[in-house]
């Protein structure tokens, strides 16, 4: 890979690996760390890449595999708060929504995370996450029915988002 490629690699997915690692690890030094370790992944790689298609699920299964490592490490530090979440919604609503997408277990998070934030198709999710098409499918549909249990015991109650109400 020429650093012309490189560079322009960097500019078209940077930010993409970082929200994906963010979103597994829910740390932003962490998420720093395995964007810069996929990057470094990147451009130590031998081959080509058949398409940009081919190079960005490439770097997502890459994310999601550092992503893993980082939350099996023993130096893993306590969970940021959600509070500390620096990612960008429209209003009130859309908050509340990202905030009971996050508090959702990573085995749920990562592929409400992919297929409706970063618009990749059910296949795509499946292959950058390793797992069948049928278990993402599954997994998705759980955790629509989590998220609507949720948010809809908050409309009811009228009160802030609680972590409890997703997680057991």
């Amino acid at each position: 890979m020429t650093n012309e490629a490189f560079e322009q690699a960097v500019r078209d997915y940077a930010n993409t690996i970082y929200r994906v690692a963010r979103h597994a690890v829910k740390d932003r030094g962490e998420a720093e760390d395995v964007t810069q370790t996929v990057l470094l992944r990147l451009y130590q790689h031998p081959g080509a890449f058949e398409s940009p298609e081919h190079m960005k699920h490439w770097l997502l299964r890459v994310a999601v595999n550092e992503s893993r490592k980082v939350l099996r490490s023993a130096w893993r530090k306590k969970i940021v708060p959600l509070e500390d979440w620096d990612g960008t919604v429209e209003g009130p609503e859309e908050q509340g929504v990202l905030e009971a997408v996050m508090a959702l277990e990573a085995k749920y998070r990562l592929p409400v995370y992919l297929y409706y934030y970063e618009g990749l198709s059910v296949q795509e999710v499946a292959a950058v996450l390793g797992a069948n098409v049928s278990t993402i499918q599954t997994r998705l549909q759980r955790a629509r029915d989590k998220l609507k249990i949720a948010l809809t015991e908050e409309e009811k109650e009228g009160t802030p988002y609680v972590r409890s109400q997703i997680v057991p």
